[in-house]
């Protein structure tokens, strides 16, 4: 890993970070998601499990470290991974497709993240149906992001690309 992509890392995570919390009054509607399938698309899945634990690490620095880091790793991680495995498909497939593939992955976020409280109490559909409206909110979210963040990222990721070749 050279280091233009670790600068492009870094600058992904500080972000995803800030965006994390300038929105954190905004329940589950941030852009770090977004970000993590944007990289995986872009520079792969070894650089999307990386931005994951940048980003989890660091802005639970700021928001508060729990149990939930671990699920927040594994799923946002999860995410990345399945970004990066399907980048090739990603990339060809239209806007509006990878728009509702991040939806998807909001909802596959809260159903990671309810495995939490069954570690916990032992208890999972009761929690995860509660948390359903949270978990709408963030794949709307992650929706928006993508649409608003990937023509940027992947016009700046072709120039990325360019300057490497040249």
């Amino acid at each position: 890993m050279n280091s233009y992509k670790l600068t492009l890392l870094a600058l992904l995570a500080s972000l995803a970070v800030l965006g994390r919390y300038v929105f954190a009054f905004l329940p589950n509607v941030q852009p770090v998601t977004a970000l993590i399938i944007i990289c995986g698309i872009m520079l792969g899945p070894a650089s999307a499990l990386i931005l994951t634990m940048l980003v989890t690490f660091l802005s639970n620095m700021l928001l508060g470290m729990g149990i939930w880091a671990i699920w927040q790793l594994l799923s946002w991680g999860l995410i990345g991974l399945v970004s990066g495995l399907f980048r090739k498909q990603l990339r060809k497939a239209p806007l509006f497709i990878i728009a509702i593939y991040a939806a998807f992955c909001g909802f596959l976020y809260g159903f990671i993240i309810s495995l939490t409280n069954y570690q916990i109490s032992g208890h999972f559909w009761p929690y995860y149906m509660a948390g359903l409206p949270f978990d709408t909110q963030h794949a709307i979210g992650n929706a928006l992001f993508i649409m608003l963040f990937y023509p940027i990222f992947y016009y700046l990721f072709k120039q990325y690309k360019n300057k490497l070749i040249t």
